[in-house]
């Protein structure tokens, strides 16, 4: 499969961009893991525009990563133009356009979700930041606003039409939100149309190596996405590219071993931000990780994690943890 001149070879996996979870160390470590390509946290071109700092931080990217893409939301054109072209200019592999977060203050304001209710002005942006930047544009969106406006079939022609050089499609409509169950059918509907050139990259549910074979099978998709089965679980994306690659499953991870991922996911986070935002930052991903599933009155440490300042608490806890009899005895025979 290939975006502008990046070949990424047959059957691509790409973790997805998401807000407050693909900052740079998280990035990297999926990276290191076998991630194809990885996106950054989504960013406000309104924000951008106006240079805020926090926003700006957002662009920070290393070769490291690369290929990297940077996205983009927003519901003004000239606005998102200004910002693609800013963003252009941190050296991103390729430009990605938001029109699938589903979050109330943003698809609300009529951005990212809310131009499915308004797709003259999604084409006309699309058009308007392909002609802009001299990078590969994508966009990523969803079926449409809610069950009776699953327009997504005549949208990526209409977005093709526009230049971009990929789409990837959240096999959900606005009106799900993150509930309910991915529909890959009208991904595959995508792939299949005869009139589509550009590649077709699938999101939603992924979250085995068997499921993700499934879809590219089944769906016909040039690429897959992974998103929140991520979560504090980077090595998700060896699991997979294995699978792909030989048909079978690797040996089960230990639990000292995704310990130490999680460990040195801790240090990267604080080496590549600093510790108070390193630590805001990978606490969400430690809390939501499956790997303390099963672990009997969990719930007070999982707060301990998620109101953790510095990294000497988060070990503290990770002592806790692997200290405890329930995973001595237990979760490391499982895991």
């Amino acid at each position: 499969m290939q975006i502008g001149q990046i070949d990424f070879g047959e059957q691509p996996v790409f973790l997805a961009p998401m807000e407050d979870v693909t900052d740079p160390a998280f990035r990297l470590m999926c990276k290191r893991f076998g991630a194809d390509m990885v996106y950054t946290e989504f960013i406000s071109s309104d924000a951008l525009i106006r240079s805020i700092d926090k926003t700006i931080q957002k662009l920070i990217i290393s070769n490291e990563e690369r290929p990297v893409a940077i996205q983009i939301y927003g519901k003004d054109t000239e606005a998102m133009v200004e910002a693609a072209k800013i963003a252009e200019q941190a050296g991103p592999d390729i430009l990605d356009i938001n029109f699938g977060c589903p979050v109330k203050k943003v698809a609300k304001k009529g951005a990212g979700a809310g131009l499915l209710q308004n797709i003259p002005k999604m084409l006309e942006i699309t058009s308007a930041i392909v002609n802009a930047v001299k990078i590969p544009v994508t966009a990523k969106t969803r079926l449409g606003w809610d069950d009776d406006h699953k327009i997504i079939v005549e949208l990526a022609e209409q977005l093709q039409d526009c230049g971009i050089s990929a789409l990837t499609i959240h096999g959900r409509t606005r009106a799900q939100m993150y509930t309910g169950e991915a529909d890959w059918t009208l991904i595959g509907e995508v792939k299949k149309n005869p009139r589509m050139h550009i590649p077709i990259i699938g999101n939603g549910d992924i979250t085995t190596p068997k499921i993700a074979k499934e879809c590219f099978d089944k769906y016909g998709v040039d690429a897959i996405m992974i998103g929140r089965a991520s979560f504090g679980r980077p090595w998700i994306f060896k699991e997979v590219k294995h699978y792909l690659k030989t048909g079978e499953e690797l040996p089960p991870f230990t639990f000292e071993w995704k310990m130490n991922v999680l460990h040195q996911e801790v240090i990267d986070s604080v080496n590549l931000l600093d510790e108070r935002r390193g630590i805001l930052h990978v606490r969400r991903h430690l809390a939501a990780s499956p790997l303390f599933k099963g672990i009997p009155n969990f719930r007070d440490t999982r707060i301990a994690m998620l109101r953790a300042e510095t990294k000497e608490e988060l070990f503290e806890i990770f002592d806790k943890i692997q200290e405890s009899d329930i995973v001595n005895n237990e979760l490391k025979e499982s895991r």
